[in-house]
């Protein structure tokens, strides 16, 4: 990946931070499922000072609670309009778009995603998606796309030695 500066990642959920599966009961959603290494490969890069934010068109609470257990204070769930969103979120950090990543996998991501200086997506994104990123993952949504990503962008930008957990030597 060709290092580009990125000072907020912004997150799609179904089918990016997860694999797109929505588990139903009769009282409406029950669960998501979402990969614990996309979660270290998130605070791994929050610990190089990068913002994390979500933004998805559903509303769930299983989705709070997800991101305030990875401490992503900014979650905007809800949304029909996510150009409209991202462009407040950038306002509210002070992060210009062109220093801000987005990674979604479905066509209602694609508008707000041109507007990004990074754009990434899971393998099993939309074609259109997969069309305009810089960055496709070898993996779906919900199995380690995000992760990648991660680790990627960190190596591109020189930053991988300084967040990556070193092992302890034996004596």
């Amino acid at each position: 990946m060709d290092y580009r500066p990125m000072r907020l990642l912004v997150l799609d959920v179904d089918g990016t931070l997860t694999d797109g599966a929505i588990y139903m009961g009769p009282d409406g959603e029950m669960c998501k499922r979402f990969s614990a290494k996309d979660g270290l490969g998130l605070k791994l890069l929050q610990s190089a000072g990068v913002e994390i934010a979500i933004l998805t068109g559903r509303r769930s609470r299983i989705v709070e609670n997800r991101s305030a257990e990875l401490g992503i204070a900014r979650v905007v769930q809800g949304i029909s309009e996510k150009p409209a969103a991202l462009r407040q979120l950038a306002a509210e950090t002070g992060v210009s778009l062109t220093e801000t990543g987005y990674m979604g996998d479905d066509l209602n991501d694609l508008s707000a995603m041109c507007l990004c200086g990074v754009r990434a997506c899971p393998a099993d994104a939309a074609p259109e998606v997969r069309e305009i990123c810089q960055f496709v993952s070898d993996f779906p949504g919900g199995q380690g796309a995000v992760r990648q990503f991660c680790e990627a962008w960190l190596k591109s930008a020189g930053l991988w030695e300084t967040v990556s957990p070193r092992p302890v030597s034996a004596q």
